[in-house]
Formats: structure tokens, C-alpha cells, sequence
């Protein structure tokens, strides 16, 4: 415990350490902060009672809050369960963009306020997102295994015209969606020389590139597609084989945004038919990966990475600092920023 405040538990994990929250606290506000280290990510997360994306650590998490105030978490699973068993609790701030792991329907029953920390990832995904794009168009992946797993200078094929990659520079590439993350990965495209369009029907005003009236005309014209839009019902299944179908030969399909906007099986299709040239995904509509899945077959045509795009030290930084920004403007009575409840 340190200093004799509002009582904080700064349940962060193997990525947002407790430290990083109860440094950011110390900059912020008078707390006393308890900490608790969760076990994502050496442990999965998944669905805990009525909330997703948590750690099953609800004991741990009831046993930590005895008599606190606040909660900064990622992961913790604050269920129903939990809010029950903590009277006192009147704050949760949770480190990421949005509070999938917490009951806000029974948060508010408990007169329990609830923050999040929106763009804590935007530069990090956004930056991991040009990565894939660029492994996916010039091979990269491929010629590193070929060259050092298998001592093979095979990879030198990629110079012949009939396999050699595409470049940035004068490329058609469609964004969809246009948030945090996917403006700053068209400045980035923009920068490159890429012919950049963007379809988002909520975003307003001026953007990097040619904005366009309908998800079909985008696809139509690009070498490239990548995804940023949020996972809802309506952006759920948003790319399946029709719009797969719309893209021209040989296009690439990028997705470090939410898997189920994309229809894993109608891909590997357009990929095993030789539609597509190629992907790159960090993230897929099962998770972890299933052993079975076709995308592991495909591994000459695609670049997969374990949801990585937000794994940077200075996301988890900025999310411990978001979040003590919230608790600080509470403790002082000052409206919240981030807030649902």
C-alpha cells in the first residue's frame, strides 16, 4: 500500500503492470494503491460470467477490493458477482478502449462509475498495420523463413517479374474505416505515394485521400483493402465472399482490427483460388488461432501475427496514464472524460 488517500486497487497484468498504474496514480492524486497482477497475456483471457475479454480472477479481484473506492484494470472481470461484493467500490477505469470486461448494466445498479481509455493503441496499430502490409506485398515473412529456417536462397524467385512483389508507391489501397487508427494509417500511406480512399459513412469532414460513397466502390478500385472499422452488429461479417469478390486479381486483404469483420473461410477461398494474391491478419474470429485453422495451410499466401498490434511499452504507458488522468479528475470532483456510466 502506499500513501493515505482515496483507496485505489491497480489491478493490472503482464503488459499494463501494476507499477505503471500506481506511478501514473502518484502524478495524478492522493491514493492509497493496492496492487494486483493478473495473468493475461500468459494466461488467456475470455468470457468470465457475463463479461468478455477478462480474466477469470474474480476471487482475487473481490479479495483486492476490500473497501476500495477505485479500480484500474485491463483485465479484471468485474462482473456482477464482483460489484455485488464491493459496497464501497464507486470508480472503474479500465486500461483500453472499450470496457468489454465490465457489467455496465450492473455497474450502474451499484452507482458504479465507469472509464476507459480510447487511442491508448491508435499509434502502435496503426504503425503494426503498415508492417503487415508491407511484409504482405514484398514477402518478407516468406523469404526470411525460406533463408534462415531452411538455409534455402529459393526466396530469390520474389526477383522474377511473374513473383516479385508490389510497391506503395502509385497503389490503389482502400481503407475501411477511418477512427484513430485508420486516419493515421493513411497519412502514413498518403506519405508513400499510395493512392489512398477511404469509406466510413460516421466520420465527418476532410481526409487523407479520396473519401468514397459505398463500401462496393472502394473495393472495386483497390489493390489493397485494409479494415479499421469497430466490430458491431452491423460491421460483423462487414467482408465476405461478395465484397472478396469485388476486389480486383490479385488483391491483398489486410485486417489488424477486429476478426469477425472479416469471413475467415470465404478468404481462404479467395486465397486457395488464387483471387487474392495475399493477407495478413492479426487478428481472426477465433482466438488463439485454432490448430485447424486454413489460414495455417495458406502460410505461403498469408502473414499472421498473435494480435500483436497493440504490444508496445508505450501503450501500456499511455493506458496507465489515461486512467489516472480519470481517477485524478474524480478525486478532485472535475467532470470525467472517458465515461460511460
Amino acid at each position: 500500500m502506499t500513501s493515505s488517500g482515496v483507496r485505489v486497487v491497480a489491478a493490472g497484468d503482464h503488459f499494463v503492470l501494476p507499477s505503471l498504474i500506481t506511478a501514473a496514480l502518484a502524478k495524478e492524486a492522493d491514493c492509497a494503491v493496492r496492487e494486483l497482477t493478473l495473468g493475461w497475456p500468459l494466461e488467456p483471457f475470455g468470457p468470465v460470467a457475463e463479461v468478455s475479454e477478462a480474466s477469470d480472477a474474480e476471487d482475487e479481484l473481490i479479495a483486492a477490493l476490500a473497501g476500495a473506492e477505485v479500480l484500474v484494470t485491463q483485465m479484471g472481470p468485474v462482473t456482477e458477482r464482483v460489484l455485488a461484493a464491493c459496497p464501497a467500490l464507486r470508480l472503474v477505469v479500465v486500461c483500453r478502449g472499450g470496457p468489454v470486461n465490465v457489467n455496465l448494466e450492473a455497474a450502474e445498479r451499484h452507482g458504479v462509475r465507469v472509464c476507459f481509455a480510447p487511442g491508448r493503441n491508435a499509434a502502435a496499430t496503426a504503425e503494426f498495420t503498415i508492417g503487415l502490409l508491407l511484409a504482405a506485398l514484398r514477402r518478407i515473412p516468406q523469404a526470411h523463413d525460406l533463408l534462415a529456417r531452411q538455409g534455402s536462397w529459393a526466396g530469390s524467385s520474389y526477383y522474377t517479374y511473374e513473383h516479385s512483389g508490389l510497391e506503395l508507391e502509385d497503389l490503389p489501397v482502400g481503407l475501411v474505416g477511418y477512427g484513430a487508427v485508420g486516419s493515421r494509417v493513411a497519412r502514413v500511406l498518403c506519405a508513400f505515394g499510395a493512392r489512398v480512399t477511404v469509406y466510413d459513412p460516421y466520420v465527418r469532414g476532410e481526409v487523407h485521400g479520396l473519401r468514397l460513397p459505398s463500401l462496393d466502390d472502394l473495393l472495386r478500385r483497390s489493390a489493397v483493402v485494409t479494415l479499421h472499422a469497430r466490430l458491431t452488429a452491423e460491421t460483423r461479417g462487414l467482408i465476405g465472399a461478395r465484397e472478396l469478390a469485388l476486389l480486383p486479381p490479385g488483391a491483398v486483404v489486410v485486417n489488424a482490427a477486429r476478426g469477425p469483420l472479416l469471413d475467415e473461410d470465404a478468404l481462404c477461398d479467395a486465397l486457395a483460388e488464387g483471387r487474392l494474391s495475399a493477407a495478413a491478419l492479426d487478428t481472426f474470429a477465433r482466438e488463439p488461432l485454432p490448430p485447424g485453422s486454413r489460414l495455417r495451410a495458406l502460410s505461403d499466401r498469408v502473414v499472421l501475427s498473435p494480435h500483436l498490434g497493440g504490444a508496445s511499452r508505450a501503450v501500456a504507458e499511455k493506458a496507465a496514464r489515461i486512467a489516472a488522468a480519470e481517477v485524478g479528475r474524480w478525486v478532485r470532483g472535475e467532470p470525467l472524460a472517458h465515461c460511460l456510466r
